[in-house]
């Protein structure tokens, strides 16, 4: 492995999160509109719903997108602007639409924790299975955040609880390295294997020894030794 997993958080979410407004035309977008979609995002930005609906009104495009290819929609959701971002979906906003660095409405949403904008964002046919820059997909954000109630949804929805991703981590490595008791267990429960390794040999029990979470181990282990 050419750097540590454990680290991959800090690269996770927050290198990829700067926002970026356009004072220039927007990716994909033609100048017909542009200022009108800037106030758009500007007001996403800063949390101004009157602003919103405004900009909306006088024609904004709502997959307007900054120079960071983040829609109005994924601002909102990465911002943790709910209500917002809910708003904007109901509005038609294109639920599948990722930033230049991979990151779709869904991870954002898997990694702020919001369960009730993860289910309208697959209710309106939002992708669990696309990955980021950074190899990772919505279930491994929310894995690792112990998001436990969206860990499920997305397993409900189809996504195995059991899949091996880069560096041949599982979602029960994610969240075995955080302490994430409770989504282990949930893990584990939706068939994810305890004895799978990952490029360094590690199981998800070793994984959270390592980070000195000792319930979490304890956890995967009882389960392991059930078979």
């Amino acid at each position: 492995m050419s750097c540590p997993w454990v680290p991959f958080r800090a690269l996770a979410f927050a290198a990829a999160c700067i926002l970026g407004v356009s004072t220039g035309p927007a990716l994909g977008q033609s100048t017909t509109n542009e200022s009108v979609n800037a106030r758009l995002l500007v007001s996403v930005r800063t949390g101004d719903d009157a602003g919103v609906e405004r900009a909306l009104k006088d024609g904004a495009a709502i997959d307007s997108r900054n120079r960071l290819g983040e829609s109005a929609l994924l601002v909102a959701l990465k911002r943790g602007q709910w209500a917002m971002a809910k708003r904007l979906v109901e509005a038609g906003a294109n639920v599948n639409q990722p930033a230049i660095n991979g990151t779709t409405p869904l991870m954002a949403a898997a990694y702020g924790g919001s369960d009730e904008l993860a289910a309208l964002l697959l209710d309106r046919g939002a992708d669990p299975a696309p990955i980021d820059r950074i190899k990772k997909t919505a279930i491994l954000y929310a894995a690792g955040e112990g998001h436990t109630a969206i860990v499920r949804r997305l397993v409900a929805r189809g996504v195995d609880a059991d899949r091996v991703y880069d560096n041949d981590l599982t979602a029960l490595m994610w969240a075995a390295g955080y302490g994430r008791t409770d989504t282990v267990r949930a893990l584990l429960d939706a068939g994810a294997d305890p004895a799978k390794r990952d490029n360094r040999g590690k199981t998800a029990a070793d994984i959270a020894r390592d980070g000195k979470f000792d319930e979490t181990a304890r956890a995967i282990d009882e389960r392991a030794k059930r078979g």
